[in-house]
Parts: C-alpha cells; sequence; structure tokens
C-alpha cells in the first residue's frame, strides 16, 4: 500500500489508487468544512488541468443552466470587469479554456503548461464560479432581451436578442439535434433528461432574472461541488488555493441534488413528430429511431457490458444490427444517434435510420427486433465478441491530448461516475473490469443474454418517427413574432421606455472600457524561449523511413504518404472520394464485411485522406499527398501491417451496391454538417479564389465538394453511371499503386527495431522519392488586370447567419505574415467579440490570417444578423488603423497567438504532426522562425497590413443562411445556391 499523498489541513484524504495503463496516481479527498470532492491525477505531465463542476439538473427547457454558465464569466466579485473569460483569454498562455453546460451537470475547466498562468487562471475561474456578481444586463446580453427595430415598412417592432438565444437557435437547426432531444423527452419522462438542459430557443424568452439568481443560489456552492485536477502539481497546492480563494468562506450545506430512477414503460411507446425542413428539400427525409433505457452507468460493469454490447451489435459494417441497417434499403443509412450513452445516470441504446419514409416505421422496428432475435437465438461468431473487446482495450491504453488535454479527457471520463455518486476512481481503472470481461466471453451464452436482459425483454423503449415538415418553419417563426407582437401590443408608454432605456444601458456597458490591469496576467517574460517540435529518432533514406519514439503505451503509429498519381482537375474529386471508400471495401478475396470484421480484430482505426497545401512561399505551388494512416497494438503490427499492404493494393471495387450506399452516407453526412459547421464552409466559399490551395480546398471539402456528392448520389441511380463510378475509382486505385511512397512510425523506443523490420520489410518495393508537386488550374480573383471578387449565399435550413468575407495577402514565409497574424488575434480581441458577439448577438465571430491559403478572413457564427456583421468587419478594420490601437492590444495577441502554437498534443499527435509539416516543407526551423517573427511583431507592422491588404480593397464574401436571407437589399447582387 502506498503511503497517503500529502495534502491540505482543510481536507481529508480518502484513498488513492494507481493506474499504471494510464500512468497516472489517482486520489480522493474530501474538504472538511463543506465536503466538497477533491480527485486528482497525479503524474508527471507540464500540462496541468483543473475543473470544478456542479450538479445542475434543471426542470424546464429554459436554459437556465445554460444562461447561467454563460454569465457567471461575466464578472465577478474580485474581478468586477464585464468579461473576465474572454479578457483572461487574451492574458493567458492557456492551452485549453471553456466551460461547459451538460444534461445534469455544469463544468469550468482550463489547462496551462505555465504555473504562473495555471495559478492566474485559478483564481480567477474560483472566483467566477463562487462569486459571481450575475448583472442583470450580463443577463440580457448573455441569456434573452428584447430590442426595438425598425421594419422594412418603419414600423416599430420588437426582436429576441442574446447570446445564448442564438447559439441554440443554430444548434437546433439540427435534425440530429432535434431528433435526440424529442428521443429523450420520451425516453425521460419524468426526470431532468426530458428536458432541453441547453435551452429551446422558443422556451430561453421564458427566463427572468430571479430565476437565474435563485438556480445560482442553490447550485453553485461548494457543497454541491467537484474539484478535479492533473499533472504534475501537487493536489494540496491546489487545495490551499481553493481554500485561499474560496472554500474558507463556506461552511456546509444540505444540498440533495440527485437524479431519481426514471419511472418505467410496462409496454413500448410508438410516437411520431416532425421536425422543420426546407421546401422542395428532396433530401428532407424521416428519421426513424428505437430506443431503450438500460441501467445505472455509475455500476462500471454495467456500463462495460452496455458498451461491448453496442460494439458487437452496431460497431462496423459486419456487426450484425448495423449490417441491417445498411442493408435493409429502407433509408441511406444508420442514424448518427446509433450506440451507447453513458454520461447520464442511466444509459441508453439506440439504433435507427435516416434518410427514411414515414411509411416504413414498422418495416423498421421488424427489423431491427428481428435482428436482435436472431442473434439471441444464434449468438455471434467468438472473433466478433474478442474484437469488439479488443476496441475497448484500446479505448482504455491509448494516450490522447490531441483535441483536449489528456489529463482533460480523463477528468471528463471519470466526472459522470463523480456526479452521480458512482466510483470516479473505478471509472478510470477499467483494466479489472476488462479482465472480468475477457473471462465472461468465453461463455457463448453471455452476450444472447444480454440481448435479452438489456433490449428484447426490456419495455421501456421508445419508437421515434420524425417526419420532415415544410410548414412548421413558418409556423415556428409566425409563433414568434406573434409574440413579440403581443407584447409589443400589451406595452404602455413606460414600458416601452423601460425596453429603450435597458438597450441603451446595455450599450454604454458593452462600450465600457474595463481595467485590464485588475486581472492577473502572465506576459513576454512568461514566454518559453522555443516551441516544443518533435524530431524523427530515426530517418532511414534508403528504407524511405522515419521512426518518432514516444511514449505511446504499447500502441505504435503508421502512416504511408503517397504521391498524387497524375490527374485532370475534373477527376481529382474522384481521388478524394477513393481515399473516403478505400477503408470500407473488400479486399482481394474478402468482401467488405469480412474486412471490416478484421479492420476491428487486428487495429484501433484504419483511414485515407488527402493531404494538400499551399507551399510556405507560394500557397499557388502545392504539395500534395495521399496519406493512409493507421493505428493499434505494437504486439498485433504484423497483422496490422499487412492489412494496410493489402488496402492500398487489392482494395476491390466491384462491390457496386456497398459503393451506392457508401456514397448516400457520405452525401448525407456533408449535407448535415452544412447547418452545423457553416462558417467553415462560408470561409471556403469567400476564399474559393485567393489561391490554388484555396480553391482546392473549395473543391475537395468546401460547398463545391457538397453539391458534386449530392449530383454523384443523385447519378447512381442509374446502374450504368454506378459502374462507371466502380470502374474510375479502380483505375485510380491502380496509379496510386505505381507512385512512389514513404513510410512515418511513432511507437516506443525499444519497438524500434521491431517496428522497422515489419513495417519497411512490407513496403520495400514501394520506396521511392515523393515528388509531391501539384499544380490545380483555378481562375485566380485577385489577378491585377481581372479582379472579380466572390459574392455567395448559399441557403440551407437553419434558423441564423454564417457570415464570410476574405481578402488576399500572402503565405507564411513572408516578412508581413506574422503581423498579420497576430493582426487578427487584435482584431478579434479588440473590436469584434465586442461588436459581433456581444452587441450582435452572434455566438462567435473573429477574423484571422490562413497563411496556408494566403488569405485573411472574417466570420461570424451562428449569427442574427448579416449586413450589419459585414459593416462590423469593415469598422474593425477602421478601428486598427487609429489611434485607439494600444500596446496592450498588442501584447495580448502576441499571448494568444505563442499559447496556440505552443499547445501540446498526445506524444504520437506531436510526432505525426511534425512529419506532416516537414512534407510540406514546415521544417523545425521554418516553424522556430515564425515563432520568432511573431515576437518581433509591432503595432506599427500591424497597421501597416492592415492598411496594406485590407484597407479600401475589395472583399469577397459568403454567407450561409436560410433562404429568406436572399431577399434582403445587401444580398441582391450575391450569386444564390442552395445547399
Amino acid at each position: 500500500m502506498s503511503a497517503a499523498p500529502q495534502s491540505h489541513s482543510a481536507f481529508r484524504f480518502l484513498r488513492q489508487q494507481t493506474i499504471d495503463s494510464l500512468n497516472i496516481n489517482i486520489q480522493q479527498y474530501e474538504h472538511v468544512k463543506t465536503g466538497a470532492l477533491h480527485i486528482h491525477l497525479a503524474s508527471e505531465q507540464t500540462e496541468n488541468v483543473f475543473l470544478v463542476a456542479l450538479k445542475t439538473m434543471p426542470q424546464d427547457s429554459s436554459g437556465v443552466a445554460h444562461v447561467l454558465e454563460h454569465t457567471a464569466l461575466c464578472g465577478s466579485e474580485k474581478f468586477p470587469v464585464r468579461d473576465p473569460f474572454f479578457m483572461m483569454i487574451r492574458r493567458s498562455l492557456n492551452t485549453f479554456m471553456n466551460a461547459f453546460t451538460s444534461s445534469d451537470w455544469t463544468a469550468y475547466p482550463f489547462a496551462s503548461q505555465n504555473k504562473k498562468d495555471f495559478n492566474n487562471l485559478l483564481e480567477v475561474y474560483l472566483d467566477a464560479v463562487f462569486f459571481a456578481r450575475l448583472d442583470a444586463l450580463d443577463f440580457a446580453q448573455e441569456g434573452h432581451r428584447v430590442e426595438f427595430i425598425d421594419d422594412h415598412e418603419g414600423q416599430q417592432s420588437l426582436i429576441f436578442k442574446g447570446v445564448v438565444f442564438n447559439e441554440m437557435k443554430g444548434a437546433m437547426s439540427s435534425p440530429v439535434s432535434q431528433l435526440w432531444q424529442t428521443l429523450t423527452k420520451y425516453l425521460f419522462p419524468s426526470t431532468t433528461y426530458h428536458f432541453n438542459s441547453g435551452g429551446e430557443p422558443s422556451d430561453i424568452p421564458d427566463l427572468t432574472h430571479e430565476q437565474l439568481l435563485a438556480f445560482y443560489k442553490r447550485h453553485y456552492h461548494p457543497s454541491n461541488a467537484i474539484f478535479m485536477t492533473s499533472g504534475d502539481i501537487s493536489a494540496a497546492t491546489h487545495q490551499a488555493s481553493f481554500e485561499t480563494h474560496a472554500l474558507h468562506r463556506f461552511s456546509a450545506q444540505k444540498i440533495d441534488l440527485s437524479v431519481a430512477d426514471e419511472k418505467r414503460y410496462f409496454s413500448p411507446l410508438k410516437v411520431q413528430e416532425s421536425y422543420p425542413a426546407a421546401a422542395n428539400d428532396k433530401q428532407a427525409k424521416t428519421h426513424l429511431v428505437l430506443g431503450w433505457l438500460l441501467g445505472h452507468s455509475t455500476d462500471l460493469k454495467q456500463q462495460l457490458r452496455a458498451n461491448l454490447l453496442s460494439r458487437v451489435l452496431l460497431d462496423n459494417s459486419a456487426s450484425p444490427l448495423r449490417k441491417e441497417l445498411e442493408t435493409c434499403g429502407l433509408g441511406t443509412g444508420p442514424s448518427q444517434l446509433c450506440g451507447l450513452e453513458d454520461s447520464n445516470k442511466e444509459m441508453t441504446f439506440v439504433c435507427g435510420l435516416e434518410g427514411a419514409e414515414i411509411t416504413d416505421s414498422q418495416a423498421f422496428e421488424t427489423l431491427v427486433l428481428n435482428c436482435l432475435e436472431k442473434v439471441a437465438s444464434e449468438g455471434v461468431p467468438q472473433s466478433e465478441i474478442e474484437a469488439a473487446l479488443h476496441q475497448l482495450e484500446l479505448g482504455q491504453r491509448e494516450i490522447g491530448g490531441d483535441g483536449y488535454p489528456f489529463g482533460m479527457q480523463l477528468i471528463l471520463s471519470a466526472l459522470p461516475a463523480a456526479i452521480h455518486g458512482g466510483d470516479a476512481l473505478a471509472a478510470l481503472n477499467l483494466d479489472p473490469v476488462l479482465s472480468e470481461l475477457a473471462e465472461d466471453i468465453k461463455n457463448r451464452d453471455f452476450i444472447p443474454s444480454l440481448i435479452q436482459d438489456l433490449l428484447i425483454n426490456n419495455s421501456h423503449q421508445v419508437r421515434l418517427t420524425l417526419v420532415p415538415d415544410e410548414k412548421m418553419s413558418n409556423r415556428r417563426d409566425t409563433a414568434e413574432k406573434q409574440r413579440l407582437s403581443g407584447m409589443l401590443s400589451a406595452m404602455n408608454d413606460e414600458q416601452r421606455q423601460i425596453v429603450i432605456d435597458e438597450t441603451a444601458a446595455l450599450l454604454d456597458r458593452q462600450s465600457q472600457e474595463d481595467d485590464p490591469g485588475v486581472l492577473p496576467e502572465v506576459t513576454r517574460a512568461d514566454i518559453p524561449v522555443s516551441q516544443f517540435i518533435a524530431s524523427p529518432t530515426v530517418s532511414n533514406k534508403d528504407l524511405g523511413w522515419e521512426f518518432y519514439g514516444a511514449g505511446t503505451n504499447g500502441l505504435v503509429y503508421h502512416q504511408l504518404v503517397i504521391d498524387w498519381p497524375k490527374i485532370d482537375a475534373q477527376n481529382l474529386p474522384y481521388l478524394n472520394l477513393l481515399a473516403q471508400l478505400m477503408t470500407e471495401l473488400g479486399i482481394g478475396d474478402q468482401d467488405y464485411l469480412a474486412v471490416q470484421a478484421q479492420q476491428a480484430a487486428v487495429c484501433g482505426s484504419l483511414s485515407a485522406y488527402l493531404s494538400f497545401r499551399g507551399q510556405a512561399t507560394d500557397a499557388d505551388h502545392l504539395n500534395a499527398y495521399f496519406v493512409i494512416s493507421t493505428k493499434g497494438l505494437v504486439s498485433q503490427q504484423e497483422a496490422i501491417v499487412d492489412l494496410l499492404k493489402q488496402t492500398l493494393l487489392s482494395v476491390r471495387f466491384d462491390e457496386k451496391k456497398r459503393i451506392k450506399e457508401l456514397v448516400g452516407q457520405l452525401r448525407s453526412r456533408r449535407q448535415q454538417s452544412v447547418g452545423q459547421s457553416g462558417h467553415s464552409f462560408a470561409l471556403g466559399a469567400a476564399s474559393r479564389n485567393m489561391s490554388a490551395g484555396a480553391n482546392l480546398q473549395y473543391s475537395m471539402s468546401g460547398l463545391k465538394s457538397v453539391v458534386w456528392l449530392q449530383q454523384l448520389d443523385d447519378s447512381l441511380e442509374d446502374e450504368q453511371h454506378l459502374t462507371d463510378l466502380c470502374s474510375t475509382l479502380a483505375k485510380l486505385q491502380q496509379q496510386l499503386c505505381e507512385q512512389p511512397l514513404q513510410l512515418a512510425s511513432v511507437g516506443e523506443v525499444q519497438q524500434e527495431s521491431n517496428i522497422e523490420a515489419t513495417f519497411t520489410g512490407a513496403f520495400t518495393a514501394h520506396v521511392g522519392a515523393l515528388q509531391g508537386r501539384f499544380q490545380w488550374p483555378f481562375d485566380k480573383a485577385h489577378s491585377k488586370n481581372d479582379y472579380r471578387p466572390v459574392h455567395q449565399l448559399w441557403t440551407t435550413n437553419t434558423q441564423v447567419n454564417y457570415c464570410a468575407r476574405s481578402f488576399p495577402t500572402v503565405s507564411s514565409a513572408h516578412p508581413d505574415a506574422a503581423s498579420l497574424v497576430v493582426l487578427g488575434e487584435v482584431l478579434r480581441n479588440g473590436y469584434l467579440h465586442r461588436a459581433v458577439r456581444e452587441q450582435g448577438g452572434a455566438y462567435g465571430g473573429g477574423a484571422g490570417q490562413d497563411n496556408n491559403n494566403a488569405c485573411f478572413r472574417f466570420y461570424s457564427y451562428r449569427d442574427p444578423r448579416s449586413e450589419e456583421t459585414f459593416a462590423d468587419f469593415g469598422a474593425s478594420v477602421d478601428w486598427v488603423l487609429s489611434d485607439q490601437l494600444l500596446n496592450q492590444h498588442l501584447e495580448e495577441a502576441v499571448l494568444g497567438v505563442i499559447g496556440s502554437l505552443d499547445k501540446p498534443g498526445s506524444p504520437a499527435g506531436e510526432a505525426l504532426q511534425a512529419y506532416q509539416n516537414q512534407l510540406h516543407g514546415r521544417t523545425s526551423d521554418v516553424r522556430q522562425a515564425f515563432r520568432v517573427a511573431i515576437l518581433a511583431v509591432s503595432l506599427d507592422s500591424l497597421q501597416s497590413v492592415a492598411k496594406r491588404y485590407l484597407h479600401n480593397s475589395q472583399p469577397s464574401e459568403a454567407v450561409v443562411a436560410p433562404a429568406e436571407l436572399s431577399g434582403h437589399a445587401y444580398f441582391k447582387d450575391f450569386e444564390v445556391y442552395s445547399v
């Protein structure tokens, strides 16, 4: 038994556990006075992570927990500025800062590699959570308010505004979001999960400031809090900060917040609801789902059994239930909701179809239940069960950190157990339960009995049919307008004046310049001298192989990098399609079902993608590669490498039905992504002709590619077109196999010789020097003789707008590039955040230099405005050229840029990123030199590049928005497309 770690006198140590597979020692403490829980993940990681979570269990869909999460970050007792959260983002070297509202908890997390910075953020976060000001004007800004506007006829009317209000309008525009929210409404008829914790746009205006204050008083207390930390700062050090900055002012409070078990149905429920669809949208089809309510997520054995069952049934195309969903012909493919949801107190299992017809509901239900009965009766091959367990084990072993910091990933994995009274330590130490599962699956009746117990004999089952309704958007919008009209009609002169006064007061508050000196900060003196960039342990040019030694916990990562075959521009989209399809098809004599099963059994992932980027000196000259990537346990690497080789050399294109299904699924996913990531698509459209790189990106992954995929999918109804597609893909694959390739691996240093022998030996005959150069023909918008800016409006099924403006600039090697990068931060921090988000009500907005594509871009996200936002983009340039630009703006922007450059990833992620950067000419020396250039940016250089590239220049503009925007005068000369 290890000795108890030291704790602060205000805390008592409860227990600890070492988890070797994660290289952590997890410790649990309790605050003596308040009972607050502290869970610390002690490790050697220098990136320290903090999170404080509170149980928040709303009883309506007004979004009270979500609005509170926003408003709590708008000033506190010790830091009485109106925007400390975003001000600290600008005064910090953080690697992560955010706040989350989940269905039954709210959390405030951050991470930093700099200990001074970490302590600064900790002080601000603790004060924000436990001593928030919650000013009524901040509630109006972040939550909702009404303001007067003049309509098209010059009449005064009311409009709803608010950041959360517009955020949720954007979020709930997604049919998948509506599908999930509707399903949980019926699966949980009486508990907090019945409601939309983020807030329904129709319900958010019901929330009052008084209700917000009452919710805060009840929920935001240390007795209802869980503190979680990770990294090399000791638990005792953290606890001293908790006590000093917050906890010493509190005593215990009885807070009985828990989610009751849901009352179970005695028979399955069948319901039908609608979702808004655009007029004449032929792709707006019915969604069909079956959902079951399962047991407690806090029971780790139950949870992993349910996870295993979900993987056995749905993990890949060879899994029995997914196979039925993909091949039944009732829809375009499996629902995005398919799988297990295990973060709530009680788990849910869901399977479904999208792209179906309303008349398919009963056939779908029969299909699923018959499949479950068959599997329960006949079982599944033992190899598939072992493969599913293998995937669970890989998930436990892999060291992440490329999205969220690794410590944050672990904390978020343990948080649901801590929230619901489970064992947070056990939730991270899956090895004992996985070992038990490995024994359980030896019993051939194990999976059949799980299916019987969890699904077939489980009467708490909901069948939801979600039907498109072309008139629903109009009814929804009309109801909002009638509500506002009714409010206006009921107002007397005094009430009208209150709205006018509150609008003026909020605008005045938003225009205030708070004293940043109130907040702690880091300075240039705290910036590390250099950036860590992974370098290869072995670089063997004869073998065409680079090896990066890293702590991967027994995993190995391989990449094949191949030159693009010489093909014309018209056929290049098919190369992109080849990358998306090749790991989903059969190889050699094996059909796709056998290959999918093999992939699950031997590797953690296998994927292919196109990697292209403008050169550092010229974005019109591209480096382009075809990359196939895989990972898995090093003990399995012979099988992994063989599978990788066969995928490249022997993928087959005679499975025509499968290819048609995959194209349909890709189309559906891409179309749905437009409404949720509209800013990315709008940026791509606005920048489409700025450089060859930007144009290629627009064609391969932007809106042009969505249209291309739609047209391709429609054409495959003709059997000859499908045959032609298969032939085109086969020819491209053959051409690809004739190109030279290079190899890269990441693994533990002691495995180097083993990895080298297996990986390089398999591809010796194919290794060659890469050319990488690719010429992409396009109509450059900013040629000196014929400047033609882009003006495009792309309409889609959304309630909000995504605006983008783009200017031609330079590539990263140009002397102006560093100043342009810093300028983006300055414009966002100093002007756009206030104008677009706080005053305009958009969920987000900003600006930035795109060095890869040689353009400078402005954007807004989930924005209720359009032409006004474009005016703000222009005004921000005027601002930066004025005498209002201060050295403080420069210093904050430099910190932000350096923080993003220095952000760590996983050991494997950092290595592969370094390798890819090297391929594209961004060597370690080039990257370090650019970092030095960032530190050398001055106020004069900022204003110089703003004037040179952005002032009095004609931009290109694009918007992704609802169809009614096409009637606005600003867009009368825009090309209008629908997607």
